[in-house]
């Protein structure tokens, strides 16, 4: 074979041998890097404390922080996104309206009552909610928790007109929701419902709120409970909203402190994964809410 053959052939050969390394690098380049997993368990303060965390870092709520107004109802869960947002410390017993507790003592210290915190561009307005829900417009933030929450089909439900006997302040205006939802929806403003998977009945939730609405007769109080329909967050969108792995509900309850409590697991990169694991480390500890 002459020289000039030779020569031909061996850069025949090296182009050849390019191309399949390119392809081999770029066949390396789409193989999806491998899917791990992790769990932990938390409890009902904890995950409260991770979807305070979640909510105040959603692109809505941080657009309404900046340019618009966002109202956050008094709450057990909405207190966690309140101090996330605003980074000021508040005492429990002063942001509750209602609560559920056992039939003991008073396990919730007295406080004084403090009115819904409300943002306008950013800056704290110490105004009662009927003056504040008329400052809102399109593209604003209300955050509202629920009592009950049917996971499935993306609905949750709060109690209104509930009796002294639970906790609940009667009123003919349906509460903090009668006052707030006509402008919510006529508005076009982003309802954001932050609730934890403790919160999860048994049951379709629609069927369950019209069963409490008939008029039938009570031994004892018994609550309507009001529909919503928001962008609800659980333990499992603040993961990732937070992280970008996905979650999911494993295993649920537990003793000693762990009553309500969930366990779950993280799946996504090791990346991602890592950090979920991270971030429920740091929510680890988060005293009940009665401390």
């Amino acid at each position: 074979m002459a020289r000039g053959d030779v020569r031909r052939c061996s850069l025949v050969f090296l182009a050849m041998l390019g191309v399949e390394l390119l392809f081999v690098g770029l066949a390396l380049a789409a193989e999806p890097e491998k899917i791990v997993q992790a769990g932990v368990n938390l409890t009902v303060a904890e995950s409260k404390r991770l979807i305070g965390k979640a909510v105040a870092q959603m692109p809505i709520v941080k657009n309404a922080l900046e340019n618009g107004t966002i109202i956050i109802i008094k709450g057990t869960t909405t207190r966690y996104a309140a101090e996330e947002i605003t980074g000021q410390k508040i005492v429990p017993a002063e942001y509750v309206t209602g609560r559920l507790m056992p039939k003991q003592p008073e396990l919730l210290p007295k406080g004084k009552s403090i009115n819904n915190v409300v943002l306008e561009k950013g800056k704290l307005l110490d105004i009662p909610l009927p003056e504040a829900v008329k400052k809102l417009k399109p593209g604003d933030v209300v955050m509202k928790g629920a009592h009950a929450l049917d996971y499935k089909n993306k609905l949750a439900a709060g109690n209104i007109m509930v009796g002294p006997h639970l906790g609940f302040v009667q009123g003919p205006d349906g509460g903090t929701t009668g006052i707030t939802m006509p402008f919510i929806v006529a508005r076009k403003v982003h309802l954001v419902i932050p609730v934890g998977l403790e919160k999860q009945v048994a049951g379709d939730l629609v069927d369950l709120t019209l069963k409490m609405r008939e008029p039938v007769e009570s031994l004892n109080v018994i609550p309507s409970m009001w529909l919503l329909t928001g962008e609800i967050v659980t333990e499992l969108e603040a993961i990732k909203i937070l992280t970008g792995a996905t979650a999911f509900q494993a295993n649920a309850g537990g003793v000693a402190g762990a009553e309500g409590g969930s366990w779950l697991v993280f799946r996504g990169t090791r990346d991602q994964v890592t950090k979920a694991l991270e971030l429920a480390k740091s929510v680890k500890g988060e005293p009940p809410y009665t401390e």
